[in-house]
């Protein structure tokens, strides 16, 4: 791979499509889990229950309890056509006041208003973006309980089918808490609370954060130069207690294991150089000091190879798509060569792709 100008096509590989897998795992944490190490390049074949035997005591676990909400809308014009929406992030307080993406959005003017069946349900384009979005107004007071009636889960487009029942519970993690993502964080949704409790058993440390998990983490790279790529703003939320038990692990040398790329994202870029940051502690990495600063912010941070981690030092993931900003995090945290090989490998074993497939955990 060549890696002293970062090419988009770098991050390409092959991927059979019946690879993609199009269903969740009859059983949560019985996905395959590889296990690869950053320093040596060795893989490892297991079950994801079997995680826990690869982590340590007093390890923390942080985990993205947002929560996905039923995103994806089907309504109409006045004529019949059919309109696919799905909602991105409601507009400040305003509930019924949403940034969307529709489909066939050129075709459509502000004040046009789409229709729904078996609801007293219209929506009125209020503003036009770019690439298909819109500022949609929703007539009804009661939207949020509408949109749980009727809003389907926004499955990729790369799982070829409608969203089902069985859905509203398999895409989202055990422990989702905090309503407002529009995909899910899938590194999670291997875990089962039977898991979460063995693994607290082994004395590792498991604590939240909230990444509100919109397009940003999924807009293509179109740039064949990849650091001329911009990403999006999301926003995360890091509780004092999280921030004081990540930094109490920090200051006694214990490893931060990121759940998930989303988690990633947050942690370093809450990530705060400081000389005095726990009880005059000092936290060393690479001869900086660092620790994870508590609150609400925005967040653009593009992770690709080069980039120096301050926090995260374990991570668990799903296999991401060829030319993803997720595959270029990962290639910057296991180093790129080493995730190629490690995807050819999975390739060869028949992992399963993407969100409902197995995981990887980098140690």
């Amino acid at each position: 791979m060549t890696m002293n100008k970062l090419l988009l096509s770098d991050f390409d590989y092959n991927l059979p499509p019946e690879l993609i897998a199009q269903t969740p795992a009859k059983v949560r944490d019985q996905s395959q889990l590889l296990l690869l190490s950053k320093i040596t390049g060795n893989i490892q074949h297991a079950k994801f229950n079997q995680i826990v035997d690869h982590l340590h005591q007093d390890d923390v676990l942080v985990l993205n309890d947002v929560r996905v909400i039923p995103a994806r809308l089907y309504g109409h014009k006045k004529t019949g056509g059919k309109v696919e929406i799905l909602l991105l992030r409601k507009i400040g307080a305003n509930a019924r006041l949403w940034e969307a993406l529709i489909t066939d959005a050129r075709k459509f003017k502000p004040k046009d208003k789409i229709y729904f069946k078996d609801e007293n349900l219209e929506a009125e384009i209020k503003e036009k973006g770019t690439e298909g979005r819109v500022i949609l107004s929703f007539n009804a007071l009661d939207f949020q309980k509408i949109l749980a009636r009727i809003g389907k889960m926004p499955l990729p487009p790369y799982i070829k089918r409608m969203a089902e029942e069985n859905d509203a519970d398999r895409y989202q993690t055990v422990y989702a808490q905090k309503e407002g993502a529009v995909a899910a964080p899938t590194a999670g949704l291997h875990f089962t609370p039977a898991l979460l409790e063995t693994i607290k058993f082994k004395g590792v440390k498991i604590v939240p954060i909230t990444l509100y998990v919109g397009m940003g983490t999924f807009m293509p790279v179109r740039a064949e130069d990849i650091t001329q790529h911009k990403m999006e703003t999301e926003f995360y939320e890091i509780p004092e207690d999280s921030a004081r038990v990540i930094n109490q692990a920090i200051k006694n040398k214990n490893k931060i294991v990121s759940v998930g790329t989303t988690t990633v994202r947050a942690l370093e870029s809450a990530a705060e150089e400081r000389t005095n940051a726990v009880s005059g502690s000092q936290f060393a990495v690479s001869g900086k000091r660092w620790y994870v600063k508590a609150g609400c912010r925005g967040t653009d941070i593009f992770i690709y190879p080069g980039y120096e981690f301050k926090i995260v030092k374990k991570l668990i993931t799903n296999f991401h798509l060829p030319k993803s900003t997720l595959l270029m995090l990962v290639s910057a945290f296991a180093g790129a060569d080493t995730i190629k090989k490690a995807y050819q490998v999975a390739v060869e074993e028949q992992y399963r792709f993407f969100s409902y497939g197995d995981a990887m955990f980098i140690k």
